[in-house]
C-alpha cells in the first residue's frame, strides 16, 4: 500500500503543473499516460567505406531512454562548466581538457554497447568516466586532487579509470594500440565483447594508429576504432593538418562509417551496427564522429584565436546535442517543459554537492604517495626526489 501511495505521489509530482491566473491557482494534471511512450525519428544517413549497407536511418526512442540520455548529457555539460569555474578559481590545476559540446558521442556510444564491453580514450575523458559508472563526486574530487577522487587524487584530469574503462591517457594516440590489445584479450577469451578505442583528429596521423589498424585487420579483432573529429587538433584545423580529412576511410582495407556526432541517436545506431559487425567475427571497423568542442583544446587555450566566437555560437544554436534531444522530446509529447526543468534543477544540486565535496575533501597524505605500484613483493622501498629520501609502497 505504501509503495502504491509513493507511486501515485511521484506521478503527481512529475505530472502536475500549476500557475496563478487572476488570483486563482489553476492546476493542470498530466499523468504518465498522457506522454508518448516512444517515437521514431529519421536520422542522417552515414557515409560508408567498404560496406554495402550501413546503420539504420530510423531510430526508435522510448520516453525512458530519452529522459536518461538527457539527464546524462546535461550532467556531463554541467560538470564540465563547473570544472571550468573551479579551474579559473585555481582550485583545479594542471592539465584539464573539457568535453562540453561532444556529449552525444559519449552517450551514444554507451547506449549502443553493453556495460560488459570495454572502452579506452585519450585525455578528454571526464564524460566517458561518468558514462562508465563513476560518480560526479569522484570525478570532481579527482580533478581537485583529493583523497575521494576516483584515482584517490593521484591521477587528475587525464587519468581516471573504472571497471572496463582504461582511461584517460596522456600520450597522443598511445591508447589506440592498447585498445587493440584489449580487443585481442576479448577474442582470446571468447567472451563476445568488443573494445571501443577512441582518439581525436589531432592523433589521426600517428603511426601507431595505422600499426594497430594493420594488426586488428590481420587478426580480425573485435575493435571499434573511433575518431572524434572536433575539427581542431589543439589550434590547428583538420584541413591544415591532414592531407585527407576523410578519417573513416583511413583504415583503407578496414570498413568505415562517418557519423553525425552531434546527434545521440545517430551515434547510438552507428555503434550498434559496428558492435554487431565486430561480434559477428568480421573484424574491426573505423568510425568518424563529426563533432565540436565549445571550449578550447585545454583550459590554457581560450579557443578563439583560431576560430571566431560567432562560429562557436552558430554550432551552439544549430547543432547542440542536448538542445536537439530536448526539442525532439518536447515536440513529440515525450516529456513536459516542467519535467525537463525539474531534471535541470536536480542536476545542478548534484553538481554543486560534488563541487563542495571536491573542495572540502582532504588531499591524500604523503605516506600514500607510492601505494598502488604493481610489484610482486610488497612492501617495497621507493626512491624519492633524491637518493636520501625513501618512501614505501605497501599496497
Amino acid at each position: 500500500m505504501q509503495n502504491m501511495l509513493t507511486l501515485i505521489s511521484n506521478v503527481f509530482r512529475l505530472g502536475n503543473a500549476s500557475k496563478n491566473v487572476g488570483g486563482r491557482m489553476v492546476v493542470s494534471t498530466r499523468f504518465f499516460t498522457d506522454f508518448t511512450p516512444q517515437a521514431s525519428f529519421d536520422i542522417k544517413k552515414c557515409e560508408l567505406h567498404r560496406l554495402e549497407a550501413g546503420p539504420s536511418e530510423t531510430a526508435v526512442l522510448t520516453r525512458e531512454q530519452g529522459l536518461q540520455y538527457y539527464r546524462t548529457m546535461q550532467t556531463m555539460r554541467r560538470m564540465e562548466l563547473k570544472a571550468d569555474q573551479l579551474y579559473k578559481q585555481k582550485i583545479i590545476r594542471g592539465f584539464c581538457h573539457l568535453y562540453d559540446g561532444q556529449e552525444a558521442c559519449a552517450m551514444g556510444i554507451e547506449a549502443g554497447i553493453n556495460q560488459t564491453d570495454h572502452l579506452i580514450t585519450a585525455y578528454r575523458a571526464h564524460g566517458y568516466t561518468f558514462t562508465r559508472g563513476v560518480s560526479v563526486r569522484e570525478i570532481m574530487a579527482e580533478l581537485t586532487g583529493r583523497r575521494g577522487g576516483v584515482a584517490k587524487g593521484k591521477g587528475g584530469s587525464m587519468h581516471m579509470y573504472a571497471k572496463r574503462f582504461y582511461g584517460g591517457n596522456g600520450i597522443v594516440g598511445a591508447q589506440v594500440p592498447l585498445g587493440a590489445g584489449v580487443a585481442l584479450a576479448c577474442q582470446y577469451q571468447g567472451n563476445n565483447q568488443v573494445c571501443v578505442a577512441l582518439y581525436g583528429d589531432g592523433a589521426a596521423n600517428q603511426g601507431q594508429i595505422f600499426e594497430s589498424f594493420n594488426m586488428a585487420a590481420l587478426w580480425k579483432l573485435p575493435c571499434i576504432f573511433i575518431c572524434e573529429n572536433n575539427k581542431f587538433g589543439m589550434g590547428t584545423s583538420v584541413e591544415r593538418s591532414s592531407a585527407s580529412t576523410e578519417y573513416f576511410k583511413r583504415g583503407d582495407y578496414i570498413p568505415g562509417i562517418k557519423v553525425d556526432g552531434m546527434d545521440v541517436l545517430c551515434v547510438r545506431e552507428a555503434i550498434k551496427f559496428a558492435a554487431d559487425h565486430c561480434r559477428a567475427g568480421k573484424g574491426p571497423i573505423v568510425m568518424e564522429l563529426e563533432t565540436y568542442r565549445y571550449h578550447g583544446h585545454s583550459m590554457s587555450d581560450p579557443g578563439v584565436s583560431y576560430r571566431s566566437r560567432e562560429e562557436i555560437q552558430e554550432v551552439r544554436s544549430k547543432s547542440d546535442p542536448i538542445t536537439m534531444l530536448k526539442e525532439r522530446m518536447l515536440s513529440n509529447n515525450m516529456a513536459s517543459v516542467e519535467e525537463i526543468k525539474e531534471i535541470d534543477v536536480e542536476i545542478r544540486k548534484v553538481i554543486e554537492d560534488a563541487a563542495q565535496f571536491a573542495i572540502s575533501d582532504p588531499e591524500p597524505p604523503l605516506d600514500e604517495l607510492c601505494n598502488h605500484i604493481f610489484a610482486n613483493d610488497l612492501p617495497m622501498e621507493v626512491r624519492g626526489t633524491n637518493p636520501w629520501v625513501k618512501l614505501k609502497s605497501v599496497s
